[in-house]
């Protein structure tokens, strides 16, 4: 009796613990569905350089000299040549698209607050929103005009794959916790009711959600990467100035994964104890009364 008091109480501090990592994870990936930083980009860099490139004098009297092209300052003769002996043009084709220090989540993309001070004028009089919706439909505005067939060709097609790649990160983590919340319900009537078999259930539905989640982060993932090495990569590519990376909110989904994954390890691991009692008593039991008979 001692120990079946004993494997059960360990069998309930299991469950306990299952179901409040279950619930934990729960509010991780709930917060980490409802904000907007999975992804962030940092552009003041970049606009201060296009800023400093854009104020050079222009005047006819003016002569612009690189400190690249004075005869004292000579490049190593191992080392190669990253930078193009013309700067001008290629300062130019970068500054002649507009990039925003922004923070993107499932639903919005916000400009960063304090990051750009013209952008937050604009947002201050009404100009400029704040936040832009995510799309989750298909729709020809985002193709730019005036480009070769090919390219259009292309374009639309990485805007198709791009679109799924979305559609499934947000349906899988969606789905991640419908199905976690579903196994904590069952997983609390399951000790409530001291029914094994709906504990054991419930570990299984946190596994199941946890593969859902990966299934929900990997594509995410997968469809950032996908937009920054899009072609052609002057329309989507980042220049090397833009810092860029995740935020917490993505962090904040993996940290829910984690506690999923531990919640079903457990709740699966605790209704198996009582059997292994069970099994090793009864093997006693059975040497004892083969020992009596001989």
């Amino acid at each position: 009796e001692a120990k079946r008091a004993l494997s059960a109480g360990v069998m309930m501090i299991l469950t306990a613990s299952g179901l409040f990592l279950a619930f934990c994870s729960i509010g991780l990936l709930t917060m980490a569905i409802s904000t907007d930083y999975w992804y962030e980009t940092d552009a003041r860099k970049h606009r201060d350089r296009c800023k400093k490139y854009a104020s050079k004098r222009n005047d006819p009297g003016y002569i612009y000299i690189s400190n690249q092209n004075l005869p004292l300052r000579m490049r190593p003769k191992a080392s190669p040549l990253r930078e193009s002996p013309h700067p001008e043009p290629v300062m130019e084709s970068r500054c002649s698209r507009r990039y925003n220090s922004t923070t993107t989540g499932l639903w919005r993309k916000c400009h960063r607050e304090g990051f750009d001070l013209e952008n937050e004028d604009l947002i201050f009089k009404g100009l400029l929103q704040r936040c832009t919706p995510v799309k989750y439909y298909y729709s020809s505005v985002n193709i730019p005009r005036n480009l070769p067939v090919n390219i259009t060709k292309t374009i639309r097609q990485d805007e198709w794959h791009a679109l799924h790649l979305q559609r499934m990160t947000a349906g899988f983590i969606g789905m991640a916790v419908a199905i976690i919340l579903f196994g904590w319900i069952i997983g609390v009537l399951g000790c409530w009711k001291h029914n094994e078999l709906m504990q054991y259930v419930a570990g299984l539905l946190f596994l199941m959600g946890g593969t859902c989640c990966i299934i929900s982060l990997c594509t995410c993932v997968a469809g950032i990467n996908f937009e920054l090495s899009r072609y052609p990569r002057y329309l989507y590519g980042l220049p090397e100035d833009i810092s860029h990376g995740y935020g917490w909110s993505m962090f904040s989904a993996w940290g829910g994964l984690g506690l999923t994954l531990l919640a079903g390890f457990l709740c699966t691991l605790a209704p198996s104890l009582p059997l292994k009692c069970v099994k090793l008593k009864s093997a006693l039991s059975s040497n004892v009364t083969l020992k009596a008979l001989l």
